[in-house]
């Protein structure tokens, strides 16, 4: 039997072929540009930029091969294009968070990042909400989401190009693009402490706001963090007592204390220490007692100290903590009794070398806090 290949056969089966050859060369092969993703965390925060690094490879860049200004690039539907700040498809930034950058703030999301890169060295650095079309060939100017003007500066040469986050502090991180002998450097902002509360909330709702421990840590971040301390207190009252997971221990009770001093609550926060002290160690007392000295209020450190003293009475280190009671109040006699029966029961020679070191300051007539 003879097949009969009509016209409209042969069209469909090149067509087959056409298709089916352009459907299966999806191959993975190198990119001339290699891709590349760098992130930072920045508090509990993160912000990262995928790119492609194209080389230098002994080519004229700035004004050359990224031509300053705005430029129409033949292609695409811009008419005005800003650098695409990489190679291939379009480089994009993405922030975990509310963040700012460059002072200005910018939502939480993924933005396509694109540079317009000027003769007198500034640089318009420009985040659009389109972060999926290829390179910078289909910018609009009216899905901008962010512009910031930043100064470049010189650098040793790079060959490749590359984003690094150079400066890592604890709100912000500087992210530069280092390409050739130019540096591109972009801060980035984040407002950690009500990031954190915010996440704390939410982390209370569910599965570790059953632990005692959650909210210990939740009032004293909050405390050390510029936080809300009423709501630092509510949270530190509810680890003490009231729920089924509560329990008083002596540190959920100094944070409370410090709180309470924060406040300017004085009388509240000792009233608060003293009730804990009777399950106080020996070197917790000896703490608190120094940091009684540290805040100025010395005879309140005497007591705690004495306390220690009745109760773990000859045990390292209530003498230590008496000879520092009695130097904060000028009484260097007594100090330098105590501290020479210090040396005596000091449990290790770091110790022993550092009771000597405060005797030695006090024979010369020297404060030893």
């Amino acid at each position: 039997m003879k097949l009969k290949i009509t016209h409209f056969t042969s069209v469909a089966v090149l067509m087959f072929f056409l298709i089916s050859s352009s459907a299966f060369a999806q191959i993975n092969t190198p990119r001339g540009s290699q891709k590349s993703t760098v992130s930072q965390t920045v508090g509990i925060s993160e912000v990262s930029v995928t790119y492609s690094r194209p080389s230098v490879r002994g080519r004229e860049i700035w004004g050359k091969l990224v031509p300053y200004g705005m430029n129409n690039l033949g292609f695409g539907t811009a008419k005005e294009s800003p650098w695409r700040a990489g190679a291939d498809e379009n480089t994009i930034i993405t922030f975990s968070d509310d963040a700012t950058v460059e002072g200005k703030a910018i939502k939480a999301g993924t933005y396509g990042l694109h540079a317009e890169v000027k003769q007198d060295g500034s640089v318009t650095i420009i985040l659009s909400n389109n972060s999926t079309s290829w390179g910078s060939y289909f910018y609009e100017p009216s899905e901008d989401a962010l512009r910031v003007d930043v100064i470049s500066r010189e650098i040793p040469n790079k060959e490749l190009l590359t984003f690094d986050f150079i400066e890592v502090k604890p709100n912000s991180t500087t992210l530069a693009l280092q390409w050739e002998k130019k540096e591109i450097p972009i801060t980035i902002g984040f407002d950690v402490t009500n990031i954190v509360l915010t996440d704390i909330r939410k982390k209370m709702q569910d599965q570790p706001g059953f632990s005692r421990q959650t909210w210990e840590q939740a009032a004293g971040f909050a405390l050390n963090n510029g936080g809300d301390l009423e709501e630092a207190l509510t949270w530190i009252n509810n680890a003490i007592a009231g729920q089924f997971y509560s329990k008083q221990t002596f540190n959920n009770t100094q944070i409370k204390a410090a709180i309470l001093m924060k406040q300017g609550k004085r009388n509240a926060a000792i009233a608060a220490m003293d009730e804990v002290m009777p399950i106080a160690t020996v070197l917790e007392i000896h703490q608190y007692g120094r940091q009684l000295i540290a805040q100025g209020m010395t005879d309140k450190a005497m007591e705690i100290f004495k306390f220690n003293a009745d109760k773990h009475k000859g045990t390292w280190p209530v003498h230590y903590g008496l000879g520092r009671g009695y130097s904060a109040k000028g009484d260097f006699k007594n100090a330098i009794k105590h501290l020479e029966k210090a040396l005596k029961n000091a449990p290790n020679p770091q110790s022993k070398a550092n009771v000597q070191a405060n005797l030695d300051k006090l024979k010369k007539g020297e404060d030893i806090n």
